[in-house]
């Protein structure tokens, strides 16, 4: 057994994953928040030095494999760097019409998925198929507008011309006019994915404009952090492994979910099975996948409603997490599909947090706190009960603005799928406050059959907010015990 530290790590958007292997087969697991800037820079980093510390070796070689969600979530959230485009002159809307496929044929409502870039640049070019020049790169006029749009504050750039994956004169040279002016990112779809189709070239260079810059600086950002003693590699999506330095945008849509199949296929070998359907749900996403003795790939997939073309393991991937945000939107009660993350995280992390389903689930009881980790809020304490409370019923305040407007005999169609599904949950997780929220809530549907008053109900908000935030624990108990 050689002298070095091995370190798997599983960097989601809410939670880092650690397991530590010391050089004498000593297995080791800690999990930290992946943001918390007041305590440290990078979460996986961090793990690594509090491992080496506890051991004794604060400056033994590390060999660091990592998966990260880094890229899935700034997609899933359309977080992303803002791209121009650069494509032949005419050929501008050529992403935006796509494949014109239509998911469901009878649909009367298509809803288009945002396109990742901002801005199309139309370049006075064209070659044919042959390779011969048919119009000339205008270079000057090209230059003119890559400077005007880097002026305006754009800072990522991908570049896709008609034929540039076979003829790429073209492509390289408004890839150099980009460099030159100091764009931060240049992806040109001859280096990215050379393919003879131009949508799914052009969408794979698209997205890796889009996610590269994101990924580059947490990469850039967890290499310096973990000092020249550490090898760190990085998985792709198609489950294997690359040095930081070839790591690019198109590559690690799923770099986390991909290390979660590899685990999970290994991990249900060891217990003998060789058909499974893995569920993994983090705090920002959720990610299916299947496993039949061999591992599903694919070469064309859609993720987040945009279309890439490279090879990666078959998963699929919706935003919708622990750390998905609750919200009222006017009309009713929505979740996701952003999310709260790690920082400020859900309500119940102590950092001013939004409600999240993760607030919903402790409130309910179906969260048990002891189990979490102690690194909330700003000293790494526990989470926080009562802030997920607080915050749950404060947002019962614009949804009685909202009943106002009706007349009460309209508030039973309109309120009532709440109060029944609220009530049946709270008694289902059978703790303290879920069964007083219980009570609460079929207290409150008798109550609108003879009130009608904002004021009053608003009132009745505060109030049981008050009740459940400061009630002695013996009241916990009591009513435990009559919903036991």
């Amino acid at each position: 057994m050689s002298g070095r530290w091995e370190f798997w790590i599983d960097r989601g958007g809410t939670f880092t994953d650690v397991v530590a292997r010391a050089p004498d087969g000593h297995l080791s697991v800690s999990k930290l928040l992946s943001e918390d800037p007041g305590r440290y820079a990078d979460a996986a980093a961090e793990a690594v030095r509090r491992t080496l510390a506890a051991a004794g070796t604060p400056d033994a070689l590390v060999l660091v494999k990592m998966g990260t969600t880094v890229a899935t979530n700034a997609l899933l959230e359309r977080k992303g760097e803002p791209v121009l485009l650069v494509t032949t002159e005419g050929l501008g809307d050529v992403l935006r019409i796509g494949w014109q496929s239509r998911p469901d044929i009878f649909a009367r409502h298509i809803v288009l998925p945002d396109a990742l870039y901002v801005e199309v640049l139309e370049v006075a070019e064209r070659v044919g198929s042959d390779g011969a020049i048919i119009r000339p790169l205008d270079e000057v006029a090209t230059r003119k507008s890559l400077q005007s749009a880097y002026n305006r504050g754009l800072r990522s750039v991908a570049i896709v011309l008609a034929h540039g994956w076979k003829h790429t004169d073209h492509e390289a040279r408004v890839g150099r006019l980009a460099r030159d002016i100091g764009f931060d990112q240049v992806s040109v779809s001859h280096e990215i994915t050379p393919l003879i189709r131009l949508v799914g070239r052009g969408d794979t260079t698209t997205m890796d404009a889009y996610l590269s810059p994101v990924l580059r600086r947490y990469v850039d950002q967890a290499a310096r952090e973990m000092g020249p003693a550490a090898r760190l590699l990085f998985m792709q999506s198609n489950g294997g492994l690359i040095d930081t330095s070839l790591f690019r945008g198109k590559d690690a849509v799923l770099s986390g979910p991909a290390g979660g199949v590899i685990g999970m296929a290994a991990t249900a070998r060891e217990a003998g099975f060789d058909r499974v359907i893995g569920f993994d749900m983090g705090g920002t996403s959720t990610d299916v996948c299947h496993y039949a003795g061999v591992f599903e790939r694919s070469t064309e997939r859609t993720v987040a409603g945009v279309r890439l073309t490279t090879p990666m393991l078959d998963i699929h991937t919706v935003a919708a997490g622990g750390g998905s945000i609750c919200r009222f939107d006017g009309e009713r009660l929505r979740v996701g599909p952003a999310s709260a993350g790690a920082m400020p995280g859900p309500a119940c992390y102590g950092r001013g947090g939004p409600l999240t389903v993760t607030d919903c689930n402790l409130v309910l009881g179906r969260i048990r706190p002891e189990a979490f980790p102690h690194v909330f809020g700003p000293d790494g304490g526990d989470i926080q009960e009562n802030n997920a409370l607080a915050v749950a019923v404060l947002m019962i305040i614009p949804l009685m603005i909202y009943l106002y407007r009706y007349p009460p005999r309209d508030w039973v169609r309109k309120i009532m799928p709440y109060c029944i599904f609220f009530s049946l949950a709270s008694v289902i997780g059978s703790q303290s406050r879920g069964a007083v929220l219980a009570i609460l809530a079929v207290g409150a549907f008798f109550w609108w059959k003879t009130k009608s008053k904002l004021l009053t109900a608003m009132a009745f908000v505060v109030l049981a907010t008050l009740v459940l935030m400061f009630m002695p624990q013996s009241w916990h108990d009591r009513v435990n015990s009559i919903s036991e």
